[in-house]
């Protein structure tokens, strides 16, 4: 009889039972303007939330620490701020185990006054599999219960750059678009699996980036549903070899079933990328067929490095195509890799970086 009870209690979606903590009681009320196109930022901690573009900020993602002042700035901006959501598919292929997992998240939203939940999961799953199935079911059933209870409340979903099984991420992409609110395409990390020479090139090269949208889109997804994400950090790779045409060859680093990947660098922020090159050994550096820049320098080892990123030269084009095809909205991984200090050099690379998100 206890355990039945217990249940019960465990699965029940409970109403908020938190004190506001901003100064007006308003601000914890869940976000109902809908925003007719997003920018929607990850935020992974710290105060840099407060050096943002307010302006054009929609929605922020917190993989951080939950920081309620952020949430009551934000929602003073009329701005969502939603959960992290990530779970081992193995843990909700059982349905009530699934149902137990987003009543928990729900919960957990209402108790820090938030306004939904972007669902980051980023597994291998193979077609017509369990997992396959409990993934979409997952996000429409986090998509229903949301909506029921928190009204207004946006749930959203991560998915790599292209549709086409990358990394091993073969979902429901029609499906999984089709119950939630919007699918945030994470247009960079594409040489996680490079299948070629194993060298180094851009974190998201022009052309590929805009194949997998087309992709997305002959599958007949809504374009309202899709917010194209940039990054706003680089890859530093170590060069075996630096050829005279600045052709970088990397370490044999594996990943599902590529003989190379992205993993033979390391991720550094745009903040760390602007200082550098003014040290480096060629300056910015531009190329044509990716339409990305790179750079080169030496370490104190005297090891040659390649850093590839994106600026705002990069980013405008891919800007431009989120309007010409009508897209949701654009967003970066992630708004703290900005630098937000009080140099001027730095306040207007920032600012540029922010502007260029809405430009065409």
């Amino acid at each position: 009889m206890w355990l039945v009870v217990w249940l019960v209690v465990a699965l029940s979606v409970s109403g908020s039972s938190g004190v506001c903590p901003c100064k007006q009681e308003d601000l914890c009320k869940p976000v109902q303007q809908q925003h007719e196109f997003e920018v929607f930022v990850f935020d992974v901690g710290g105060k840099e939330w407060q050096f943002y573009d307010w302006s054009m900020v929609t929605t922020v993602a917190t993989f951080g620490k939950y920081d309620a002042e952020l949430m009551c700035y934000a929602h003073s901006k009329g701005a969502r701020v939603v959960l992290k959501g990530d779970v081992p598919l193995s843990d909700i292929v059982d349905a009530a185990k699934r149902k137990a997992w987003i009543t928990e998240k729900v919960n957990l939203a209402k108790s820090q006054f938030m306004d939904g939940i972007n669902l980051d999961i980023e597994q291998a799953v193979n077609e017509s599999t369990p997992e396959y199935y409990a993934l979409t079911a997952l996000v429409n059933e986090t998509a229903d219960m949301f909506h029921r209870e928190i009204p207004g409340s946006q749930v959203s979903f991560d998915v790599a750059w292209s549709p086409k099984c990358i990394d091993g991420r073969c979902y429901d992409y029609k499906a999984i678009a089709d119950s939630c609110d919007l699918v945030f395409v994470m247009s960079y990390d594409e040489q996680s699996q490079i299948w070629g020479n194993c060298i180094a090139t851009a974190n998201a090269p022009l052309n590929q980036t805009l194949t997998g949208y087309n992709h997305y889109l002959e599958m007949k997804i809504d374009a309202k549903k899709l917010v194209m994400g940039v990054p706003w950090y680089g890859y530093d790779y170590v060069c075996l070899n630096l050829s005279e045409a600045d052709v970088c060859t990397i370490s044999k680093v594996p990943f599902r079933g590529a003989p190379c990947s992205d993993a033979a660098g390391k991720q550094i922020r745009y903040s760390y990328i602007m200082k550098q090159i003014n040290s480096s050994m060629s300056g910015t550096l531009w190329d044509d067929r990716q339409q990305a820049p790179f750079y080169n320098y030496k370490d104190s080892k005297g090891n040659i490095h390649q850093v590839w990123y994106d600026d705002p030269q990069s980013i405008i084009q891919k800007a431009a195509y989120v309007k010409q095809n009508s897209l949701r909205g654009i967003g970066m991984w992630n708004g703290n890799c900005l630098d937000y200090s009080d140099d001027p050099v730095a306040q207007e690379q920032s600012a540029e970086m922010w502007r260029v998100l809405i430009q065409m």
